[in-house]
């Protein structure tokens, strides 16, 4: 996948934060939640702060990887709170050194052991002068343990407690609650802050002022500048001033209005804050994206449907484009916009559905899907999976732009406009590349589901990629206007290069923890079926895959259960790996009579990160064989 980066370093960033719900910390392997909270504006935001009352909250695994492959920050939160926060505050902060310190080094090791990237420090209680004195100590000794243990660490001071002990939130960075900014990354303010408190801020965070997190609550509770739908009036302030910006619960738009209407009220709330939150580049190859959310109504694997029904898994979203809204200038002038789809998919669960008009004077309409920052290697593979809905003629293709780092040279494209920064439209492949073709012999081709791909080959040589494009033409010869809706199912941008390395294999698949459970009769119906629950382990380097593909397929008989040529049976899939082991769970396996044996068999299908099938000769297998107890 893609690397992401934030903005560059002293620019003012962007914070969202997230109510942490008990159960999302069980399914590491994701759920078959109906309806549940999705985030996917990640290019909007630099630090995500997965947040509850709990005194250590540790971010979810899948919430972690969702906001890494986008380049973002993830925190944890520690807070005190009421009497009980009070006292656990005395016993750890009234005392030596010693006593904070190892709470220090406990909170900086759980950030180590579950690779999130640090904390937000939140104490809601009053503190003892004992406490409060050593406060500053535990901060700086907390931001140097965990810069040094995990890299691009940070640790954040919220507003509530100032230097006498009292709890009396400021709404502002002063001289009260200075002590802590000083002694860690940054300052998240509290909310009922007028325009006159970020005046007075300017001197007191001096060069600092992007570490200053002036604090939104999106629900709108108190007396706060704007919140839910005028949430962008507290950020043309904040950022009018040059502070960055600490977004609290935009889950508003999922707790508070229509669960039906989600996706139309999230993309609304983040456009409106469009102007205010600079967006992320990727900045290296290969990059590809599927679009999908890490949910849905059915999971499709290269437009084959495979499981019906809901499935949640934050882990298994892809990166995401820039939705957005695009008009020409004038009246009744063309349009394109963009939103997420679960309707259908190529690959995951959703799609990106695109719509538009293309008036009778404009050749076609674009719109920009990503923002890079990548020097391209001399060769790169490019690849657009979409389709058309609907009876259309409007010609769909990718674009792209580039920007000169001295003596820039693009081979098999044509140039649309001049300068520093140029926009090209690549030539579509008829037919793949002699030394690509087995990666890539689908190019041109109709495709399963209706969907079609496209492919390109562009040689290039000193130049840094910018931006990626979608473009639609209207049909050669129509005076008509043209309106479209058409869906993209996957988009890759690859080293030509890298697809001639040989890939590794899946090696030395392994059963373990297996446990054996007979159904009841009542439950399934006689014979009662087993259910198996065991553990699978592999051996594969993680660096090149995007995941790992679960399957099993069941038999009978005394067949060798790991070599010979697959069965007839279609592997089901289980579901998705992002390590190297996955655990089966309560698995429906036959109950086999007292002659018979029986064999399940697994199979570990690695998913490249360049975005293409691997052949089941080198996927990993493993199986076992069992019969029912002779009594």
């Amino acid at each position: 996948m893609g690397q992401v980066k934030a903005g560059a370093s002293g620019s003012p960033d962007t914070i969202c934060f997230r109510g942490r719900r008990a159960r999302e910390i069980w399914f590491i392997q994701g759920s078959t939640a109906h309806n549940p909270y999705c985030f996917y504006h990640w290019q909007s935001i630099d630090i995500f702060v997965y947040f509850s009352h709990h005194t250590v909250t540790i971010p979810p695994v899948g919430w972690t990887n969702a906001a890494h492959r986008h380049g973002v920050c993830v925190l944890g939160t520690f807070i005190t709170e009421w009497k009980e926060g009070g006292q656990l505050c005395e016993a750890f902060l009234a005392g030596d050194e010693r006593s904070y310190r190892a709470v220090a080094d406990q909170l900086v090791l759980i950030a180590q052991f579950f690779r999130f990237d640090g904390w937000l420090i939140n104490i809601e209680n009053s503190l003892s002068l004992a406490a409060v004195g050593n406060m500053p100590h535990f901060l700086r000794h907390l931001t140097a343990q965990l810069h040094q243990r995990v890299p691009g660490g940070l640790v954040l001071w919220y507003d509530s407690v100032v230097r006498s002990g009292q709890l009396t939130w400021q709404d502002e960075l002063n001289q009260h609650n200075r002590i802590f900014f000083d002694s860690c990354d940054g300052f998240f303010t509290n909310y009922n802050w007028r325009e006159e408190h970020l005046e007075r801020m300017l001197g007191q965070a001096g060069e600092r002022r992007a570490d200053v997190y002036v604090g939104v609550d999106v629900f709108a509770r108190g007396n706060v500048v704007g919140g839910q739908f005028d949430t962008y009036k507290s950020l043309e302030l904040i950022r009018k001033h040059g502070f960055s910006a600490a977004l609290f619960a935009p889950g508003w738009v999922y707790e508070c209005l229509e669960k039906k209407d989600f996706f139309q009220n999230q993309d609304k709330f983040w456009a409106l804050l469009e102007h205010f939150l600079p967006t992320h580049s990727i900045c290296s190859l290969p990059f590809v994206t599927s679009f999908c959310l890490g949910m849905g109504t059915r999971r499709v694997c290269y437009g084959q449907e495979e499981v019906v029904g809901p499935w949640y898994h934050p882990s298994a979203q892809e990166i995401q484009p820039l939705f957005a809204e695009h008009s020409l200038e004038g009246a009744g002038r063309g349009w394109v916009k963009t939103h997420c789809c679960l309707v259908d998919a190529w690959n995951g669960g959703s799609s990106l559905l695109v719509r538009g008009l293309i008036p009778p004077d404009v050749g076609h309409v674009a719109v920009r899907l990503f923002s890079l920052q990548v020097p391209v290697p001399p060769k790169i593979f490019l690849s657009l999976v979409y389709k058309l809905e609907g009876p259309s003629g409007v010609e769909v293709a990718l674009e792209l732009t580039t920007e000169d780092l001295g003596s820039c040279h693009v081979g098999g494209i044509r140039t649309l406009t001049a300068g520093t920064s140029s926009r090209h439209s690549p030539r579509p492949l008829r037919v793949p590349p002699t030394k690509l073709a087995r990666w890539v012999d689908r190019c041109g081709q109709q495709l399963p589901g209706g969907w079609v791909q496209r492919c390109y080959e562009v040689s290039l040589r000193g130049c840094l990629l910018q931006d990626l494009f979608v473009s639609f033409a209207r049909p050669p010869g129509s005076p008509e206007e043209a309106s479209f809706v058409c869906r993209l199912g996957e988009i890759q941008v690859v080293d030509a290069n890298s697809l001639l390395a040989p890939l590794p294999r899946v090696q030395a698949v392994t059963v373990s923890r297996v446990h054996w459970q007979r159904a009841t009769s009542e439950e399934e119906g006689p014979p009662a079926p087993l259910r198996l629950s065991c553990t699978l382990h592999w051996s594969h380097l993680l660096s090149p895959v995007r995941c790992f593909r679960i399957r099993c397929r069941m038999g009978t008989g005394g067949g060798s259960p790991g070599g010979g040529p697959p069965g007839p049976e279609k592997p089901t899939l289980l579901g998705l790996a992002f390590v190297n082991q996955y655990r089966i769970a309560e698995l429906q396996v036959a109950a086999m009579g007292p002659s018979g044996d029986g064999h399940v068999e697994f199979l570990v299908e690695p998913v490249p990160k360049e975005g293409f099938l691997v052949p089941q000769a080198e996927w990993g297998r493993a199986a076992l064989v069992y019969s029912m107890p002779r009594t």
